[in-house]
């Protein structure tokens, strides 16, 4: 369907371009683009409904297309990932576990004991009111700028600090993406008019101030905004081989260094990026064992509820926005994996000395886009050989 679509909006932008400025051109070609058009239309309806099962007005469903393992090995071996989907679900669950006991930290510091959910529910509860989440991501967004800037983690330049913007996410999108989008422009999602009121408390709990907290640095400074500052103006040819463990990893081991650095100072914003790096980690299980054929989109909606305390909408939009086409199958395991790659590249440089942290972080941003063990080769200044095989086994103990 999305091909479809993509094909009937080629077609209509080629005869908007020439309609009416070209009257030879709209004499001839005005009935069999409206003939054209409309029997796409008819087509894609048909799909809809016939075979997706997706009536006009109705919510959509989530429809994937699981890769089994072939194809899991061979999107691995392409990402240069020397691990099997088995080894990489058994990570995720370690981490998984250390969020748990994590959790339960913050959980009795806010005097919930052991039951880590009553304390989530409880930080779900400390949101802005509607109309109120811009003021909250702007106070957020200086706030993350101003603790890299203080300990002179990477360079942050100027002109970046002013250009990015704030925009709304509709409710339509909403359904898709609960959470933030991000780059130079930050998409929040927050309640709107038009939502019911089940879909604006859920809206309004899923993004709440300290599960913000962790969001708005991921997606603008030093996360995405940063990088895609940077990647413009430096090998910007390298986004030919873009992947998402550089991308997605690249904001999400800021949240991993963040935390190391006492950025989160209250016990109710250890849950906010608890609750984050949690999700990470169940995006690694839900979507491999999707993609191998062991959990089906309902078991990962579940998953997500019972098992990291989403809101039941949230994680529907989760598990639709997983697998519904749009992201390849590897995306979203990406975020926590490319996010251990580079942390375990910090340790190496950085933590045996060799490295600045500036130094460290300039020079992947001016690296550009690519396979994170080819970033790794590039910083120790070893050319992969013709015949190279990846075979860095990055992950240790979880932390």
């Amino acid at each position: 369907m999305r091909v479809l679509q993509s094909y009937r909006s080629s077609l209509g932008s080629w005869y908007r371009h020439y309609a009416g400025y070209d009257p030879l051109f709209t004499w001839w070609a005005k009935q069999p683009f409206e003939e054209a058009d409309g029997a796409l239309g008819r087509y894609l309806s048909t799909l809809r409904v016939r075979v997706v099962g997706w009536p006009e007005g109705g919510e959509e469903p989530i429809v994937g297309d699981p890769i089994g393992a072939d194809g899991m090995a061979a999107d691995l071996t392409r990402e240069m990932m020397p691990y099997t989907p088995a080894e990489l679900i058994a990570l995720a669950n370690e981490e998984f576990a250390w969020c748990e006991e994590e959790m339960l930290k913050a959980s009795r510091e806010l005097g919930f004991g052991e039951n880590w959910k009553a304390a989530l529910e409880h930080v779900k509860t400390l949101h802005a009111e509607p109309g109120g989440q811009p003021a909250i991501v702007m106070m957020l967004a200086h706030e993350a700028i101003d603790f890299i800037e203080e300990r002179g983690l990477v360079t942050v330049p100027p002109l970046a600090k002013e250009v990015w913007r704030l925009e709304m996410m509709s409710p339509a999108r909403q359904r898709v993406s609960p959470f933030f989008l991000g780059g130079e422009v930050i998409r929040v999602s927050f309640p709107t008019d038009e939502m019911t009121h089940d879909e604006k408390r859920m809206s309004m709990r899923g993004n709440n101030t300290h599960f913000s907290r962790a969001t708005v640095h991921h997606e603008l400074i030093p996360g995405h905004h940063l990088q895609g500052f940077m990647t413009d103006r430096y090998n910007s040819h390298r986004d030919l081989f873009g992947t998402p463990f550089w991308t997605e990893g690249w904001a999400l081991y800021w949240e991993m260094l963040l935390w190391d650095l006492g950025f989160p100072s209250t016990p109710e914003d250890r849950v906010g990026m608890l609750f984050w790096r949690m999700h990470r980690a169940a995006r690694i299980i839900f979507s491999l064992s999707f993609h191998l054929e062991e959990m089906t989109p309902d078991e990962a909606i579940a998953f997500l509820v019972d098992r990291v305390g989403h809101e039941p909408a949230n994680a529907t939009a989760e598990v639709r926005r997983s697998f519904n086409g749009s992201y390849s199958p590897l995306y979203q395991a990406a975020y926590m994996l490319g996010g251990l790659q580079i942390r375990s590249l910090h340790r190496e440089l950085v933590g045996g000395g060799r490295m600045t942290d500036r130094e460290f972080h300039d020079t992947i941003l001016q690296g550009g886009s690519m396979p994170i063990e080819m970033v790794r080769a590039r910083l120790l200044s070893a050319a992969p050989g013709r015949d190279f095989r990846a075979s860095w086994r990055f992950y240790g103990d979880p932390m």
